[in-house]
């Protein structure tokens, strides 16, 4: 595996497709860990994501996960033991700094894709940021929203748009659109097929869309595929109806390798695939 920034893969500039899996938010340390070990022994190039706290739940009731200090604590054995690069959410700036401590990336929700101080205050740390379009921002101006993590390296991740009131739409113009904005651009296969409002108080999906959409995501050109992952997806305190089971991932991955090795093989000339030479 190519290494990069702080064990990181690398992303763009030709590299190799990577992958940012691991489930929606921590549940227990044995679970982090078990799906920490099955993943990194798919042997992809790989960030390990987990939430130590999901702050945008659709109903007051949905699990959050462990908190800052215990997520950390369990992230860091991960890290650690597995020696695999992390990636957190942060939702607020206070969470930043330590946060930083351990993570290699600090992740920006869609939701909070906006929030200029939670921007800074994550660049601040020197970390790289990951920012996650919002369902509702023209990818054609995410450039100019990162502006706002000042002197940081930074990646975007597309994850749908809001239809209506009830579903996703995942256009793949958004990954051509938002080239250039930042280090890579990833497309996230398991949020872009949830339906927010499809099971009552929690957000429904529909799972079988996450590989056909990663194939034509990987298809249009891209640098990362990003995957909530879960030992038992049913069963899963946070976004059931999306996670993949390690079979699943491991069928995707190898689909999505296989079809960025094609497109690579072509060796088209800057530009070549947008109309411009």
């Amino acid at each position: 595996m190519t290494a990069g920034f702080d064990g990181l893969p690398a992303a763009g500039n030709g590299a190799p497709l990577f992958f940012i899996a691991g489930p929606c938010v921590i549940e227990d340390e044995a679970m982090a860990l078990d799906t920490a070990r099955a993943l990194k022994a798919m042997g992809l190039p790989l960030v390990f994501k987990a939430s130590f706290d999901k702050a945008n739940r659709s109903s007051p009731r949905g699990f959050r996960g462990p908190g800052l200090a215990r997520g950390l604590e369990i992230l860091a054995r991960v890290k650690d033991e597995l020696g695999l690069p992390i990636l957190t959410d942060v939702h607020e700036p206070w969470q930043c700094e330590p946060a930083a401590m351990v993570a290699d990336v600090l992740q920006i929700p869609a939701f909070l894709c906006r929030q200029t101080d939670l921007l800074l205050a994550a660049a601040a740390t020197g970390r790289l940021v990951n920012v996650k379009r919002g369902q509702f921002l023209d990818p054609r101006r995410m450039a100019l929203l990162l502006e706002k993590a000042v002197g940081a390296r930074c990646w975007v991740t597309e994850r749908g748009t809001a239809f209506g009131h009830g579903d996703l739409v995942f256009d793949p113009r958004s990954l051509v659109w938002m080239r250039g904005a930042a280090e890579a651009v990833i497309f996230d296969c398991t949020h872009s097929v949830q339906v927010p409002a499809g099971d009552g108080e929690q957000t429904g999906g529909r799972t079988e869309l996450s590989r056909p959409l990663a194939r034509a995501a990987t298809a249009v050109g891209l640098d990362g595929i990003y995957a909530e992952v879960h030992p038992d997806p049913p069963r899963a305190l946070s976004d059931s109806a999306t996670q993949l089971s390690f079979e699943a991932f491991r069928i995707l991955a190898a689909e999505v390798r296989a079809i960025d090795a094609a497109r690579r093989a072509f060796d088209l000339s800057p530009g070549a695939d947008d109309g411009r030479v």
